[in-house]
């Protein structure tokens, strides 16, 4: 099990930018394949981008890809989303999650087994 914790959600206008930080406690993170999710007022909270335990990356092609980058630093214990080019559809609260290696990264909640408190986005026009 490990325990995570999300920062860096703010306000900010349509064009610019926010860089959301997940930190991990508890052994092994490096085991894990993590992802971020994201959940808008009345909607299924849906994948966003992950990143597998081997370093694979897979995207939320559809709405992310292109101005979002997930990262991973296994010596701190982290994940990391830059957001770029942010836009008022992108307003929701972001979680992190912790998922069984796999070299597949899932884009289903239901395969992360630990998740982080969120952290609120929201971008104006």
């Amino acid at each position: 099990q490990v325990r995570l914790e999300e920062s860096g959600g703010g306000l900010v206008q349509a064009g610019g930018s926010l860089k959301l930080s997940c930190a991990a406690s508890g052994r092994s993170f490096s085991n894990y394949n993590m992802a971020w999710f994201r959940q808008a007022p009345g909607e299924e909270r849906t994948f966003v981008a992950g990143v597998a335990r081997n370093g694979g990356i897979t995207y939320n092609t559809d709405s992310v890809k292109g101005r979002f980058t997930i990262s991973r630093d296994n010596a701190k214990n982290t994940v990391n989303l830059q957001m770029n080019s942010l836009k008022p559809e992108d307003t929701a609260v972001y979680y992190c999650a912790a998922g069984p290696p796999s070299a597949i990264v899932f884009r289903t909640a239901y395969n992360y087994f630990d998740w982080g408190q969120g952290t609120q986005v929201t971008v104006s026009s």
